[in-house]
């Protein structure tokens, strides 16, 4: 989850109020369309230049891929650019940074048209966008925070995302409570949630007994250990709010492994198959999340990559609102994965975010 900017939120967390309740990581460039069950609206417009003249070459130079929501993140872009007769080379640097400003250099001079990149820090992969902007490439980046005025940036509203599942954990634990953090510095969706989870600290009372956390290409498993220790020196904890996906996944298991999940719950970020089997499992302690449909954001990504090269796209931000997720609603309606959840919760639907009539449209 590192920087971004985006903002054509057609929705907003508040309009989804019968709930109340984007980021993983990247190995040697893959050439893939990749295979999903997704199918594509047909188009009936005329392609207009570059798509009219055939095959157009984009590359996607991914920080990390690993884990369920990135997996279908990338599903959906594959299944995206398929559907607009895109060549789509895949980098996935696998978390190593350097990786991935590598990554990108080999991408600039693949040949391809456009270059999106899917998180990143700043420091490592700034150069590289400038690079690419300053060699005629159009550049599309997703929750990344980087400053080249000239590149289109895509990203979920984590602000709001963040305070959703604040607003539900601020209704089960109470004020004036302890409570854990697990968290990441340096990952733009995840600083955005901490600014404010620093600021429900405040409203709520709280005191925050531990934070801990890392990102690696193995987090949920990596952070089990961290969140147990930190378990086991501060167990009167109520609440630990882990703000993205593969982190919630370690908190909940280290949860379990204190036995623990009946005294401490857990509102994470993000969702996808594994977070709503996760929540949805007997005695969970996960018990409230926000996200987008990870697929369905994806899919967006490339289709605002379309616009920018045919010159249509004409704003230099686009957002995805995010929709809060509790246990109680997945039970409630007996969801047991991101197809159920779609029908349940048609807000998740982006179709109409980045399009155009020539434009394919990729279903999930």
């Amino acid at each position: 989850m590192p920087r971004a900017r985006l903002p054509l939120a057609a929705l907003s967390l508040a309009s989804v109020s019968l709930l109340l309740a984007g980021c993983s990581q990247s190995t040697d460039a893959s050439k893939s369309t990749g295979s999903t069950a997704a199918s594509a609206s047909a188009a009936t417009g005329k392609k207009p230049a570059p798509f009219s003249k055939g095959t157009v070459k984009v590359a996607l130079v991914r920080q990390s891929g690993a884990g369920d929501y990135f997996e279908q993140w990338g599903n959906g872009a594959k299944a995206q650019a398929k559907a607009l007769g895109i060549d789509l080379t895949v980098y996935d640097a696998q978390a190593d940074n350097a990786k991935q400003a590598t990554d990108l250099s080999s991408a600039i001079n693949s040949g391809a048209r456009a270059i999106i990149v899917d998180h990143g820090f700043p420091a490592t992969i700034q150069p590289e966008i400038d690079q690419a902007v300053k060699k005629g490439i159009k550049v599309v980046v997703y929750d990344v925070d980087q400053t080249n005025k000239s590149v289109v940036s895509t990203e979920q509203d984590d602000a709001s995302m963040a305070q959703a599942v604040l607003d539900v954990m601020a209704k089960t634990v109470g004020k004036n409570t302890k409570v854990g953090y697990v968290n990441v510095a340096g990952y733009a969706a995840l600083d955005k949630r901490d600014t404010v989870w620093q600021k429900a600290l405040t409203s709520n009372g709280w005191t925050q007994e531990f934070k801990v956390g890392k990102v690696t290409d193995s987090t949920a498993t990596d952070n089990v250990p961290l969140v147990s220790a930190a378990l086991t020196q501060h167990s009167d904890v109520t609440g630990v709010f882990a703000p993205y996906d593969e982190l919630a996944k370690g908190t909940v298991l280290a949860v379990q492994n204190k036995k623990l999940q009946d005294k401490v719950k857990v509102f994470g970020a993000d969702v996808s198959n594994a977070d709503i089997q996760n929540m949805t499992a007997t005695d969970s302690p996960w018990v409230a999340t926000a996200g987008t449909d990870p697929s369905a954001v994806g899919a967006a990504v490339v289709r605002t990559t379309a616009l920018e090269l045919a010159g249509q796209l004409n704003k230099t931000s686009v957002e995805f609102p995010a929709v809060a997720i509790t246990r109680d609603f997945l039970l409630k309606n007996k969801i047991e994965n991101m197809d159920q959840l779609r029908t349940a919760l048609p807000a998740l639907n982006l179709s109409q975010v980045s399009t155009a009539d020539w434009i394919p449209n990729v279903a999930h």
